[in-house]
């Protein structure tokens, strides 16, 4: 009777093992997630088609100024850079006091280049727009986090913490 229960016992866990071993842990499911991000990113950057989501903005000589509750972005594509960034800093001659406040431009980009490194991209581009000219420099991690730097003519430099997402699709009305 004791050899009965106690074989019945080791078949039962064997049935038992199996399902065990087949889930994968935290740890895993955490790393197979990072690298589906990574994966994303790197799509996005090779097609050059992304927004940078700024969250934070630095600028040059003055506190950081936390911007997540709007939203401010600079979107990326190959032949076209639009930007709804704000700006806190000193202006120079050639941008006078009122008028358009920010930086805000749409206009293609005479330069982009991007260069893989070992721990992330870095992406630059010159823009000439609003009678000024955008030099834009944005490294960016593998898994979506990025410093966005932008130097102009007119202004003094100013920096942005954000993320980078694939740009939201809008429907064209006909």
């Amino acid at each position: 009777m004791k050899a009965q229960i106690t074989c019945l016992a080791l078949i039962l866990c064997l049935f038992a093992m199996p399902g065990f071993a087949q889930e994968k842990t935290k740890k895993q499911l955490k790393e197979e997630k990072k690298l589906e991000k990574q994966k994303q990113i790197e799509e996005m950057v090779n097609a050059k088609t992304f927004v940078f989501n700024a969250r934070t903005a630095l600028p040059q000589g003055y506190k950081s100024v936390n911007i997540s509750t709007s939203s401010y972005f600079m979107r990326f594509n190959p032949d076209m850079i639009l930007s709804e960034l704000p700006y806190y800093g000193k202006a120079y001659s050639g941008s006078g006091y009122g008028g358009e406040s920010g930086i805000k431009f749409e206009a293609k980009p005479e330069e982009m280049k991007i260069e893989k490194g070992k721990k992330n991209y870095n992406i630059s581009a010159v823009v000439k727009a609003n009678n000024d000219t955008y030099r834009i420099s944005l490294t960016l991690g593998f898994e979506g986090s990025g410093s966005l730097n932008i130097t102009s003519n007119n202004r003094s430099s100013i920096s942005f913490q954000g993320e980078v997402a694939a740009p939201v699709k809008t429907e064209e009305k006909e």
